[in-house]
């Protein structure tokens, strides 16, 4: 593969799901690409879409109600929704990782941390029971985590929130993935681990020279990790560009408000500035902008038209009439 082409790249990626109300667009014509040894941002409210289509991914949406309606994912130039499922599961944490919003969720509680870790190497890397172990115990070292001898004997309930995430983190990264998907991994966090968490994934997603989608609704992580960011609204993209572009000159309205909502150290304003309005029903069929009924500059065009991605810059996308 050209080491100019993206290791990973999603193509106008559509998933729906079928419920008794009707069917919820959750992701439509999605677009986005990542480079290899980079951190690409994922940034937008809840709901707007972010973990949907990451679980897109790697093909973990559940069928029924879930469906991949339309689009491509080009990992090092193959098609992941042409692949059969069999194959499809050694993409799955030997290629492609991700750690996941909730560790405890992802855990089975009946099952030690050694045994499950274990099965990973035993599973992707054909390790024998001994051999799994060991690995295993390297990794937890590699992720700083003390007495992994102890954490190995646990269950996933004895460990702390942060212990489990760094675990959760372990598994992600034990049979070296190309790319790592952190879907909001600080989330259930407290602010002081979640400043550790974080730093840790930086450091070793840089030793292992991975990519890294790192999907969050924090602009603070994203302006001190990633390189490139895509804000997404109500399941579509609505801007993309370099952090430092995003941060100096944001175009879309939303992404404006997004920042404006964002607290200052030092600043007069007794109250937060908010976002006035809620994410739009997605069993409405909205034939202009989606962010029209809570846009500040909305104009009777952006409520009849949907806008398209153009480019403003080189490498700054908007979709905005404006």
């Amino acid at each position: 593969m050209d080491s100019t082409e993206p290791i990973l790249r999603i193509e106008d990626l559509s998933t729906h799901f079928t419920v008794q109300e009707g069917v919820v667009k959750a992701v439509v014509g999605l677009s986005y690409h990542v480079f290899k040894g980079e951190t690409l941002g994922v940034v937008g409210e809840s709901g707007c879409g972010k973990s949907v289509a990451a679980l897109s991914i790697l093909r973990l949406i559940p069928i029924p109600p879930g469906k991949i309606v339309s689009g491509r994912i080009l990992f090092r130039g193959k098609n992941l929704l042409e692949l059969p499922m069999k194959r499809m599961r050694k993409v799955r944490g030997e290629q492609i990782s991700m750690v996941f919003q909730d560790p405890m969720t992802s855990f089975n509680p009946v099952f030690t941390i050694g045994y499950q870790l274990s099965k990973v190497f035993m599973l992707h890397q054909k390790l024998s029971g001994k051999e799994a172990r060991n690995r295993s115990l390297e990794i937890l070292e590699a992720c700083e985590i003390s007495s992994p001898e102890r954490i190995m004997n646990e269950y996933p309930h004895q460990l702390s929130g942060g212990m489990r995430q760094r675990v959760m983190i372990a598994m992600a990264l034990g049979c070296n993935p190309r790319v790592l998907i952190a879907d909001e991994p600080t989330t259930a966090l407290d602010v002081t681990i979640q400043a550790e968490i974080l730093d840790l994934i930086l450091r070793l997603k840089e030793k292992f020279g991975m990519a890294m989608i790192l999907i969050t609704h924090d602009l603070g992580i994203i302006a001190n990790s990633a390189q490139r960011v895509v804000v997404m609204y109500a399941g579509e993209k609505v801007e993309e560009a370099d952090v430092f572009s995003l941060f100096e000159k944001p175009a879309h309205p939303y992404t404006i408000a997004l920042m404006k909502s964002v607290p200052h150290l030092g600043s007069r304003e007794k109250f937060l500035n908010e976002i006035l309005g809620v994410v739009p029903s997605p069993f409405r069929k909205i034939p202009g902008c989606k962010f029209a009924e809570r846009c500040p500059e909305v104009m009777e065009r952006c409520r009849k038209e949907r806008p398209r991605l153009r480019d403003i810059e080189k490498g700054h996308s908007v979709a905005c009439h404006l």
